[in-house]
């Protein structure tokens, strides 16, 4: 089985995360997404709590979209990359990551470790991206341009980004005033 590997703070969850999400499975791309929210991400500072995103995330969870509560407290994705492939070995993982992301990964811890995997890039803002691994696959498509940031500064803003579940539980909760 292929499955995608989407990590990140998802603080919120948003429709440009979850469009991504949707075309991977609805183009075949992978059989399924595994959405693993970070725990203590190394390089942002007041994060909503671990168990508030992954509320958030249960709200846009499907068949196909799996929310992981197993290895949010690894550091590093190739600590969660190994994990995966040591607990589901006929598995084929496929890190998914932003065009943003891509450029910079040659520096991330262990990279060696982490372009074991397959890579989906999804291309974002006209970003070049100068990769060149043997399990890659670039999905130029655009899915918005929004960011979790924008939707904390001014959420009612932004709405339209957001499910409306999502939504409803950020207002009910009274997250990101």
């Amino acid at each position: 089985m292929k499955v995608g590997v989407f990590v990140g703070s998802f603080d919120p969850v948003h429709n440009g995360h979850t469009n991504v999400m949707n075309y991977l499975v609805d183009e075949k791309v992978v059989d399924k997404v595994l959405v693993i929210a970070t725990g203590n991400y190394w390089n942002k500072q007041n994060i909503t709590s671990l168990d508030i995103r992954l509320k958030m995330l249960d709200l846009i969870k499907n068949d196909s979209i799996i929310i992981d509560r197993n290895h949010n407290k690894l550091e590093y994705t190739y600590q969660i990359l190994n994990a995966l492939k040591k607990e589901n070995p006929n598995d084929e993982f496929y890190l998914v990551i932003g065009a943003d992301n891509a450029n910079t990964l040659h520096k991330w811890k262990c990279y060696d470790e982490i372009i074991k995997n397959g890579i989906i890039i999804v291309s974002r803002d006209d970003i070049k991206i100068n990769l060149n691994l043997p399990k890659l696959i670039v999905i130029n498509k655009n899915f918005g341009n929004i960011s979790s940031t924008k939707i904390r500064d001014n959420k009612d803003d932004y709405k339209e980004y957001l499910n409306k579940d999502v939504y409803e539980y950020i207002n009910k909760n009274g997250l990101y005033r």
